[in-house]
């Protein structure tokens, strides 16, 4: 072979950490960043020339638009996500409680099931008829 194979016992422990760190900041880097970028859109405080420029300088001086931004807005930025999350879990709920309105058994299907509870001679005619003022309400 006319080149040099590196082999692991090649490549120093304290390499792998180091390298392994370098590739863990990167990583960190481009979420710091992308939340900055998700942020800025998500902000309905700033206006469109506003965004526009934030946008420009993140994207420009990424390092310093990000440490910039964070340092100016960053507060704002953690409620606008706590924000974010209530008015997605209102949603849920309220799909949640559409969808099971929907689907549940309708008053007649259940006065039809006491009805046979009754016939049966599970529960006296006192309790039919208290069970089925609860459903009719």
């Amino acid at each position: 072979m006319d080149g040099s194979v590196t082999l692991a016992y090649d490549y120093p422990v304290l390499g792998v950490f180091w390298t392994t760190m370098w590739i863990f900041l990167w990583i960190m880097w481009f979420f710091l960043l992308f939340r900055v970028i998700s942020d800025i859109f998500r902000d309905h405080d700033l206006n469109g020339w506003g965004k526009a420029a934030w946008l420009v300088f993140v994207l420009i001086l990424p390092f310093l638009g990000v440490l910039v931004y964070i340092i100016a807005r960053g507060k704002k930025m953690g409620r606008r996500e706590l924000q974010q999350v209530q008015e997605q879990q209102e949603a849920m709920d309220e799909y949640i409680r559409r969808t099971a309105g929907k689907s549940g058994t309708s008053e007649v299907d259940q006065l039809a099931k006491l009805s046979e509870i009754r016939a049966r001679g599970d529960i006296s005619e006192e309790e039919f008829q208290q069970a089925k003022a609860r459903i009719l309400q």
